[in-house]
This record gives C-alpha cells, structure tokens and sequence, in this order.
C-alpha cells in the first residue's frame, strides 16, 4: 500500500465540530491510517511527493457503521408478523437446519450488500460464523462477528458458547485487525444462570465485547417480568451481565427511565434499530433521552429479512423520521445526531472510537465517497450552515456510494465491488435458497411447530 491523498468538493470529518471542509483533502499513509487532513492546498503543499487522486462531484466522510445486522438469506419471506410470531415460525426453524456453507455465503452476499452501500463496519450476530470471517477477511469490510449463542437444553439449535470461544481464539484481531469476535447470546431467555456466568468472565478474559438483544418488544418486558421479577436491563444488571468488559443491547424500545438511567452508569452502547422496529411492529425507541443521558447509541438495519435491505443511508432518514413521528415534534432528532449515530457514535458504542468513525489524524482511513451530482443532491450547500448534512440523512442513498475505502484499501470503486465475484453470490444464493427452504418445511412438518421460547 502506497501513501495517496483523496481530494473532494467537500469532506464531512464528524470530529467534535462536525466540521466540513470545502475542498478538502485526506493524506493516507502506507499503513491505511489518516496521516492529514485539510483543504487540498494545504496538504498537498506538506505532501507534495504524494499522489492525487480527485474524486469530482463527491462528497468524502467516514465510512457508516452498522451496530447490529444479521447475514441471512431469508429476504422477503418473513413477512407480516410481530416479532415473537416472526420468531416463531421464520426465524428458528432456520436456525435448526441452515448449513456452514449456507451461512458463509449469506456473510457474503451481506458484507457485499454493506460495502456497496457505504457501510465499512458490522456488527453481525448469525450462524457458523468461521464463514463469516473468511468472507470479512475477503471483501474487505470491518467485522465484530459476534455468534448467535443459545446455552439452554430447549434451544439446542444456536452457537454455543464453547464454539463462540473458539472463535474468539481462531479470529479476534485477524485480517489485521479488521476482525473482531465478540461474545454472543441470542437472548437473556435462551440461557441458563451458568452460562450469564460465563458469558460475562470470557468477555472480561479475553477483552472482548458482548452483545445481545433488550427490551425489544412489550412481550420481551413482560416475559421477563413473569420469569424474574424484573425489567430486562435490570436482569442483566442483576445477573451479572452488564459486568462485561464492554456490553452493547439491540433495540431497548421499550426502555424505562430506570433503565436508561442504569446503562448510561454502566456506559453500555445501544443499537438501534429503526426500519426493523416499524416492521415488526415493535415500537419507537426513546433515542433522544438516551443521547441526554450521554448513552453511546448507534444504528443498526438488523437482518435482512426484517429490514429488507442493509442500506445505511435509509436507516438514517428513517430514524429521524420515526423519532419526529412518535414524539409528534419536527425538531427531534435532528440531522447531524444522526450522522453522528451512523458514523462516531456508533464507533462509541462499540468502543472503537479512537480507530474509526470520524476522519481524523492516526485513525484508520475507513471512507466513503458519496455523489453530489444528482437530484437528490440539488441544491447542495457546503459549510456549518449549509444543507450537507440534512441532504446526507434525508436524500442520500446507499446506490449514491461510488467508492467505499476500508483500511486504507479501496473495496468499492466506480460503485463495484473489487473483491470476489459478486455476480457469482448472488447465484449461488439464488440456487441454495430452494434448498434451505426445503429443509426448512420439512422440519416443520415434523415437528408441526416451534415455540421460540420453550423449544
């Protein structure tokens, strides 16, 4: 890798001031991390060996960070159902019979999917994950892989935490650096007291993170209130969950002041989760006092097939669309908290914020390139009181991405995918559906039903 400065109308470093810089300029240095920042008379002039590349009619920021996902490839066909019915009836019994290869070629078609649309970070959670760090490894994106654990005799058909650990050894800190492992569990529900236990000591032994679904639903507060007595973050806290080394919840909608208040002490990050919370019927988060309490959130599209696509872009106009309907208020949750969510607010959440989310000096150089020569784009007003970022939340979509660089290494370029054979996944994804379905229905006809609580 050889050191290049990227020069563009205009560069959106989401630091502390937000600050936009017309005609702006990133020096990368040959170990893919930012070296300067400025206008490109200023950096060229300091770099002057360096090579330039311009990129004309784009917008350069940082790459979007998706704080909760799931590969999958059950897209369009899980429709029509709040989320314990979904669960039910969709979601487990393909759990119980997808394959490895199945699962890597879901990573793959995912992680694609992301790249294309702007996003260079994922935290995805999802099945017979060694797949899906050699498809991480080879496209390019930033992964914090984080398996679909399940430690409970009723729920036999997830990850367990034996090979969750495994995991962590064989890939956390591989593709230098780009994988993470984390630890996983599906939910609070799905295991026992001994396996919080030790959700909690691998997490702090070997510094990782953990990661699992919250307050998700009014059926979520409620079965836990029947089973312990408690709220769900309270459980946690209670059980020793939140005592991990670093701990971010998906969803908390249905979060209470108590709870909020617990996970800002606790400085645990929130993902959430907006398209698939309308989807599914499970309700608005209360964002807004969650940024008060100074609680890290980030954005997340969940899966595929609860979204139905894993662009970014959309996530944003919808989180600020959904908190401006719910609250009844035009002001909330305005334009550039959303950038931030999507960008350094997600690198908060899952502690990554001195490496990635905004475009600053010794971070790595994970940027995307966005088009600002079409409609959606018109008028388009740089500087602090221009219109960019309110364009960037309300306007912009994933298509718009022209080049996604991750590390310092370009992986979308022109709007194409550099690394594998896109054309090729899709293909393959298309035959083995069928397949998966098959198994799928045939489970069922076995076994007539899945209870997504009890097995």
């Amino acid at each position: 890798m050889t050191a290049q400065i990227l020069h563009a109308d205009h560069l959106l470093t989401m630091d502390a001031d937000n600050r936009i810089i017309e005609q702006g300029a990133v020096l990368i240095d040959q170990d893919g991390r930012i070296a300067a920042t400025g206008s490109i008379a200023e950096v060229a002039g300091k770099h002057p060996a360096a090579p330039v590349r311009r990129l004309a009619n784009r917008l350069l920021m940082p790459g979007l960070i998706n704080t909760h996902a799931h590969s999958g490839l059950l897209r369009g066909t899980a429709e029509g159902l709040p989320v314990w019915e979904w669960l039910r009836q969709h979601i487990d019994p393909m759990h119980r019979v997808v394959n490895a290869e199945e699962a890597e070629l879901a990573s793959r078609l995912c992680y694609a999917e992301a790249l294309l649309s702007g996003t260079t970070t994922v935290v995805d959670m999802w099945r017979h994950m060694e797949g899906s760090a050699r498809a991480a490894s080879d496209l390019g994106i930033r992964a914090v892989l984080v398996p679909y654990v399940a430690e409970h005799p009723q729920h036999d058909y997830f990850e367990t935490l034996d090979t969750n650990e495994a995991l962590i050894e064989r890939w956390h800190g591989r593709a230098d650096g780009r994988v993470h492992v984390w630890v996983g569990l599906e939910h609070m529900f799905y295991a026992t007291p001994e396996a919080w236990r030790r959700c909690t000591e691998m997490s702090r032994r070997h510094r990782v993170g953990f990661h699992t679904h919250s307050n998700e639903s009014q059926f979520d507060v409620e079965e836990t209130q029947r089973r312990y007595g408690m709220r769900p973050i309270q459980a946690l806290q209670e059980f020793g969950l939140l005592d991990a080394h670093r701990v971010l919840l998906a969803h908390c909608v249905w979060t209470s002041e108590d709870e909020m208040d617990l996970l800002a002490a606790k400085r645990v990050g929130v993902a959430h989760n907006p398209v698939s919370n309308m989807k599914l019927a499970s309700g608005a988060a209360p964002v807004e006092a969650m940024l008060a309490r100074g609680i890290a959130v980030g954005l997340g599209t969940d899966g595929e097939k609860e979204n139905n696509n894993l662009d970014m872009f959309e996530e944003m106009k919808t989180a600020s669309l959904l908190a401006k309907l719910s609250r009844l208020d035009a002001a909330a949750l305005d334009a550039w908290s959303v950038c931030r969510m999507a960008t350094i607010g997600g690198a908060r959440a899952l502690g990554l914020d001195q490496t990635i989310g905004s475009i600053e000096v010794g971070k790595a150089a994970d940027l995307i390139a966005v088009r600002t020569d079409t409609p959606r784009m018109t008028p388009l007003l740089g500087g602090a009181g221009g219109n960019l970022h309110h364009n960037l939340v309300h306007a912009v979509q994933g298509g718009d991405v022209t080049l996604t660089m991750v590390a310092g290494r370009i992986v979308v370029d022109d709007g194409k995918l550099l690394s594998g054979d896109l054309a090729d996944t899709i293909a393959q994804a298309n035959r083995a559906v069928p397949l998966l379905f098959e198994r799928r229905a045939r489970w069922l006809r076995e076994h007539e039903t899945v209870d997504a609580l009890h097995g």
